[in-house]
Parts: structure tokens; sequence; C-alpha cells
């Protein structure tokens, strides 16, 4: 008889567990000393951190788009059910594993096409920008959503520093890779390490974030510590994690996901309800923490709910074959 192994980006059994299931699962690390102080209200309520780790609170953002009204995600489950691959492909493998991460000392390296190229530890970056909390949708490719309360700054802010070069068309990310703290990258699931890129107008444009913090604390491990990306209108795969180098390129960087499966994983990826996955729909998604798995599902919106803000962006281009 045939058994058939499932690809690692095939929706997991995981993912139809019940959510109590994984509720119980291992904290984060203590938090890193960071001064404490009150979150700032959002349009809707943040659920609460986790109480563990170092408070990181940020005034509401004015960017046009940055706080959505929907319902937050509980922070329960926003933290025990994630996408993590450098610690294991089962969705309550990062909440399990990643407490091995070590976040500090931490550096981001950032090159390339630019007039200044720099080095930045982890503190001058928390101190480049007002912190901001920002409500955005996550969207994963897998059918399943979220809503979740970030704390950072435009991604911009950082990289016009580098004051980039007319050569730099791209932007590339890359994710730290150590097979001593991350068990997931002594497997073979992806050519280490993850990498992941943007068109440059795309990572100039306000809403894309770089992230420090969450639900008014500092990033968990499982979350991407100690800095990620946020694309509110991509699905959740484009938003690097543990973040180490951002390079400015002249050509299209090869992200890990194209090149482990260029028919499904294309470099925009861009949420898209008419543009299905090869092997499943994008037209509808599962709201985690709503009602359960027998939930009905919701209509995906065209990019993810941030047309007004990103459609620009990609007018004139073909949405189905730049996908």
């Amino acid at each position: 008889m045939l058994i058939r192994t499932p690809a690692p980006h095939d929706p997991l059994p995981s993912e139809i567990t019940p959510r109590s299931a994984y509720l119980n699962r291992r904290a984060a690390l203590a938090g890193l000393g960071l001064a404490a102080a009150s979150p700032l209200a959002l349009a809707q309520p943040a659920p609460a951190g986790g109480g563990k780790l170092a408070k990181l609170p940020g005034a509401r953002s004015a960017v046009p788009g940055a706080v959505v009204m929907d319902k937050p995600t509980s922070y329960a489950d926003a933290t025990s059910y994630n996408n993590f691959y450098e610690f294991g492909t089962d969705k309550a493998d990062p909440a399990q594993y990643a407490h091995t991460l070590k976040t500090r000392p931490w550096t981001v390296s950032v090159e390339g096409e630019c007039a200044k190229p720099g080095r930045y530890g982890i503190e001058d970056l928390l101190k480049l920008a007002p912190m901001e909390e920002r409500l955005y949708r996550l969207r994963c490719v897998e059918g399943w959503s979220m809503v979740i309360p970030w704390e950072g700054y435009s991604l911009s802010e950082l990289l016009k520093l580098a004051q980039p070069t007319s050569k730099a068309k791209y932007v590339e990310f890359t994710s730290l890779a150590d097979k001593a703290q991350m068990p997931g990258v002594r497997s073979g699931v992806l050519d280490w390490p993850y990498v992941e890129g943007l068109r440059i107008d795309e990572a100039m444009h306000p809403l894309a974030m770089l992230v420090f913090g969450m639900y008014g604390e500092i990033l968990p491990n499982q979350n991407g510590a100690p800095l990620r990306l946020a694309l509110p209108w991509k699905y959740g795969f484009k938003s690097a994690k543990s973040i180490v180098k951002i390079r400015f390129t002249e050509t299209e960087p090869r992200s890990s996901w194209t090149k482990a499966a260029q028919q499904e994983y294309g470099f925009y990826s861009n949420v898209n309800p008419n543009v299905p996955h090869p092997r499943w729909s994008q037209a509808a998604e599962r709201r985690i923490g709503e009602d359960g798995l027998f939930a009905k599902k919701r209509p995906t919106l065209m990019f993810n709910g941030y047309e007004a803000q990103v459609g620009q962006l990609y007018a004139g281009m073909d949405l189905k074959r730049f996908y």
C-alpha cells in the first residue's frame, strides 16, 4: 500500500486540531529589561500580553490602514499556533522549542546597493524611531488568519539610513539559521538560511513594518524575536522572522519558498482570493479563535483588505501571472 508523506508546505494535522490542545505549551523566556509602561488603547482594545515578557508599548499609529477594526486574536492563540520552520514544521513546535533562541546580543547587517551600509545592534534599532502599535490582519497561505497588535515602526525608517542607490530595485531579508539554537535547521525542509524579498517600493511603503513586539510586550521567540517584518497585504511567509541581514539588490531575490516550490509560491505572494494555490482555494479563510473547527469561513479580501493602501503598487500588473 502506498502511503503519501505530506510535503512540508501542506496543511498539517495540527492545523485542524482544536485550539485548546495548544494552550499549555512552553512560555517564552522572561523579559530583557526594557522599561515597563502601559500600552495605549487601540480602536479595538488589544488582548493583554502574556505578562512574562518586557513591556514595549507604542502609540497608536497614524499610518492609513494601520489599525483595523477587527477583533484582535487572543495572545494565547497568537503565541501557540505559529509557522517558524527553524523550530519545526508543526504549528506547536515554535512555542515548544524556541526557548533555545538567544536574542541578545543581536546585530543586523544592512548592505548591498546603498551608499551607507552598516551594522546595527538591536538596542540601536529600538531607538531609531518612535514605537507604534498597529493592529494588522495576518493571512496565512494555508487558509487561516489572525489579527495581531504589533509594536514597531515602518521599515522605511531603517532603509532610508542606508541611502539606497539607483541600482537598488529590491530588498532581500535573511533570517538567522543556527543549528545549535534552531532544531528545524538541522532538517532539509528548506535550503537554509530563510530568505525573503520585496520590491523596493513595497519595502518603502508605510505599511511595511519592522516589528519588535506584540500585545504591548517584546516579541516572544516563537513569533520571530527579536525583530521581524509584518507585511499585512501579503501571505504570512513573506514576513521574515529573526532577521540578521538586509541587502539592497539590483535583481529579484530568490525567496526560500519560491526556490522550494516555484509553481506554488510566487515572489509577490499578495493575498488574492482569485488566485488559488495549486492544491487548495484561497477564496475563504478561517480566523483562528472563532468558534472552533466548524465555524463558517469568511471571504478572503483582496490584498487582505489593504487594497486602498497598496493597490497602486501593482497598477497594470497581471496579478495571476505575478502571484
